[in-house]
């Protein structure tokens, strides 16, 4: 199992952050630059769930995302993934900070072929740019 964590500062506040994390509309695959419109599907949504294939045609995940705006926690379970298969996923805490939000963020990956573990012993090395891609969505400072 790989795991990596991260923070970043973000000038949005918990609620917007959580916002920009939730939002599963033609705007996602606009603010996310690893999600592609045309792997973004949303299965099925709730008032704090949601269930969604997206990423792009050579790393794309489902998963289903709970979210609670008092704890500003979002977890995000990975049912199937092109990469890693079933297993992990991500959580978000989101912590008012100063004008803004400090947003920690977790990886955690499970993979079960040999390119999988393969990939996920390159994850430490990539969350600088994990944490980069995070800076647009999150308007991080």
């Amino acid at each position: 199992m790989a795991v990596v964590r991260f923070h970043l500062t973000s000038s949005l506040s918990p609620a917007e952050a959580l916002a920009v994390l939730t939002d599963f509309g033609p705007a996602r695959a606009r603010n996310w630059p690893t999600i592609d419109a045309e792997h973004l599907t949303v299965h099925a949504i709730g008032d704090t769930w949601a269930e969604v294939t997206e990423g792009t045609a050579s790393a794309w995940e489902r998963a289903r995302y709970d979210w609670d705006a008092e704890k500003g926690r979002v977890v995000i379970a990975t049912h199937d993934s092109k990469v890693f298969g079933p297993g992990g996923g991500w959580v978000f805490q989101l912590t008012p900070e100063g004008d803004g939000t400090r947003v920690d963020v977790e990886l955690t990956r499970t993979p079960g072929t040999l390119k999988g573990k393969v990939l996920a012993t390159l994850l430490p090395v990539a969350a600088g740019s994990l944490r980069k891609s995070y800076r647009a969505p999150f308007k991080a400072v």
